[in-house]
């Protein structure tokens, strides 16, 4: 399972109705780190597969969300449950970290 992509218009719909914690990575293509972090991210969606959400928001394309979100620097990595920011990475982690981070919320 690949992690899907939100945009503007869907992103606060999925992420509220998310009945698993939600992955976002908040990411651009110009971004050397964010290339790196991508398929760390397409890993992660296959381990957490059913036991969380792992998503994909293009900064350049989703502006509006980041912002509202303050995503200051990307990658950044948040995780919501319910709707609600619990945890935020910023940088390239390894899949095993992440998964050490995720895996309280699950």
């Amino acid at each position: 399972m690949s992690a899907t992509h939100l945009y503007s218009d869907n992103f606060e719909k999925v992420i509220s109705s998310s009945q698993t914690p939600a992955v976002v990575d908040f990411w651009a293509s110009w971004c050397n780190p964010c290339r790196m972090l991508a398929p760390v991210i397409e890993d992660l969606s296959d381990e957490l597969d059913g036991k969380a959400g792992v998503y994909k928001l293009d900064v350049d394309e989703a502006g509006d969300v980041a912002a509202a979100y303050g995503v200051m620097s990307i990658p950044t990595i948040i995780i919501f449950v319910g709707g609600t920011e619990k945890e935020r990475i910023v940088g390239f982690r390894s899949k095993e970290d992440l998964l050490k981070i995720v895996e309280k919320y699950l």
